[in-house]
């Protein structure tokens, strides 16, 4: 298949890469992008290895992603592709309406996120409103990320990183843990009660893989940092991706 541009009108032909690993939903989405004028595959994956080889090699403008795609997951593929082809466009690509993978998907630098009932019509538009600087977001799912956004803190407490498998409220206790606050002074700042605390804790733990306080601190830090030294940085990225590959294609085969 030739990858260069084919020009339609004035404008070249938007060359989109679908990468899923379902055969039935490659099928619907060639069958969908049929329709739209301007707009032709360039390419199909199955796992998140080929869907980075591909979209490297290729370069097509867009990337549509399935969120639960295997091997490697979505956001690491989004990063990735972002990362080392900018001009590259990712949109996240899901049969579940879930904010929280939307907002990951969308940190990580997605162009949009939409869902698999998305019409034909609907699809078409949103990839063409790509070749013009605009999100794809599906309208049942926007008002889901705004939401989502407004409750999010600013940069700092409470503030997950992409690569973390912590919730917001996790986040808000561990960067108190950080701080070097006590059970009960956490408790008091967050209003909450000393047992749903010891709770929290007890979570960013066992997610984390640490065995203690401290280790979580040391863990906390390196992912808001994103350095390190090589043999914890591997084990946070172990534990961390791991999880959020799971939740990932939880939330996209649902």
């Amino acid at each position: 298949m030739n990858a260069d541009p084919v020009t339609v009108g004035e404008e070249t032909e938007l060359r989109v890469l679908v990468a899923d690993d379902d055969p039935l939903v490659r099928s619907a989405v060639r069958e969908a992008l049929a329709v739209g004028a301007g707009i032709r595959i360039d390419g199909e994956a199955v796992n998140g290895e080929e869907a980075v080889a591909l979209a490297l090699r290729r370069r097509p403008d867009v990337v549509l992603l399935d969120v639960g795609i295997p091997r490697v997951d979505a956001v690491t593929v989004t990063r990735r592709i972002r990362s080392e082809a900018p001009d590259v466009q990712v949109v996240v690509f899901s049969s579940s309406p879930d904010d929280e993978v939307g907002l990951l998907g969308l940190r990580a630098g997605a162009a949009g996120f939409l869902l698999k009932d998305v019409s034909s019509d609907a699809l078409v538009r949103a990839l063409q409103g790509i070749r013009r600087g605009e999100a794809a977001v599906s309208r049942r799912l926007m008002r889901q990320v705004l939401e989502a956004m407004s409750r999010a803190p600013d940069a700092g407490s409470g503030m997950r990183p992409v690569w973390s498998p912590l919730t917001s409220r996790e986040w808000q206790v561990l960067d108190l843990l950080c701080e070097g606050a006590s059970t009960e002074e956490i408790a008091d700042r967050l209003v909450l009660a000393v047992e749903t605390v010891r709770t929290h804790i007890k979570h960013v733990l066992a997610k984390l893989g640490a065995h203690s306080r401290e280790e979580a601190v040391a863990i906390a830090r390196q992912l808001r940092s994103g350095g390190g030294s090589a043999q914890p940085r591997g084990a946070v990225d172990e534990v961390g991706q791991r999880r959020l590959a799971n939740k990932l294609r939880e939330h996209g085969h649902t």
